[in-house]
């Protein structure tokens, strides 16, 4: 295919790309002073070529976000929901204890870096991989994905729908589920065991206008980082995406995610703090992604 074939990419901010490119560039091979007597586009045009990954319109995107919760260093009765590192047995890749094993054998006990206001917010952002807490005083502090116990990643937005909570799935949102459990707070221990996964945290020092860390331990940007399945798109690789709401954009795939499998299937990094959470639950939907091959 031409360049010519993707709608938008005359206009895009390829020195923007290119910057946020050549944070990962060495992934692929390449260096982001690669090059550098030419402008970013041709840059990207003389290395790659555009390949379509899906068919038009087939490409499955939904979109992340680094929660903003407040937190504490002590459990309390507002903060009584916690966030955990590691256990001293816990081997990555390993198989460990499932969620509902932990939180009725509170087999975590001891290992709470911070606790923040309900068990949902805890969740959630196990399930964005990390969160930026604040304290009272207005200290914070940057937490980063340090393992997982091996389990298979269910979705609770699922589980409401095969109950009949929600009878449109295109309707279900982090809202929704937040909403649900505040109406049903004698229900929600139950509700986020049936996700066996859980995910342990690791403080970081990070800027604080950085992202968070993705897969490839350095920072995302936001709406120019990709999640990706890295059997399908190598790490570090552009990826041009023409997705409904967010328009059309030239990405990067530096983090990967529990739930982001096979060809097509992407999730966009959309920053941080609860404007970016309510545009991240908002995308789920199908579009094109056409991926950058580096040329021979």
């Amino acid at each position: 295919m031409l360049w010519s074939d993707l709608p938008g990419w005359a206009n895009e901010d390829h020195a923007a790309a290119w910057a946020v490119f050549a944070t990962t560039a060495d992934l692929i091979g390449l260096s982001g002073s690669d090059l550098a007597e030419l402008q970013p586009r041709a840059r990207f045009e003389t290395l790659f070529e555009p390949v379509e990954i899906v068919p038009p319109g087939t490409a499955h995107f939904t979109a992340y976000y680094e929660p903003e919760l407040l937190a504490a260093r002590a459990c309390s009765d507002r903060f009584p929901a916690p966030l955990h590192r590691p256990p001293p047995d816990f081997q990555p890749g390993h198989l460990w204890h499932g969620r509902a094993e932990i939180s009725r054998g509170n087999l975590l006990t001891g290992h709470e870096i911070a606790f923040v206001e309900s068990a949902i917010e805890a969740f959630l952002a196990q399930v964005q991989g990390s969160v930026r807490l604040r304290f009272e005083g207005g200290s914070t502090l940057r937490l980063g994905f340090a393992g997982k116990n091996g389990h298979p990643y269910r979705s609770i937005g699922a589980e409401l729908i095969r109950r009949g909570i929600v009878s449109d799935p295109a309707q279900m949102t982090p809202e929704v589920i937040r909403r649900w459990c505040a109406e049903n707070p004698e229900a929600v221990a139950d509700l986020l065991e049936t996700n066996p996964s859980y995910v342990f945290f690791r403080p970081l020092d990070l800027p604080e206008g950085s992202g968070p860390l993705g897969a490839t331990g350095r920072p995302v940007t936001a709406e120019r980082s990709l999640a990706v399945d890295p059997e399908v798109i190598a790490l570090g690789t552009p990826v041009w995406i023409d997705c409904p709401g967010l328009g059309t954009r030239l990405l990067v795939a530096q983090d990967i995610g529990s739930a982001i499998k096979g060809p097509g299937r992407g999730d966009i990094f959309l920053g941080s703090g609860p404007g970016a959470g309510a545009r991240a639950g908002a995308v789920n939907t199908r579009g094109r992604m056409v991926m950058l091959r580096r040329r021979s």
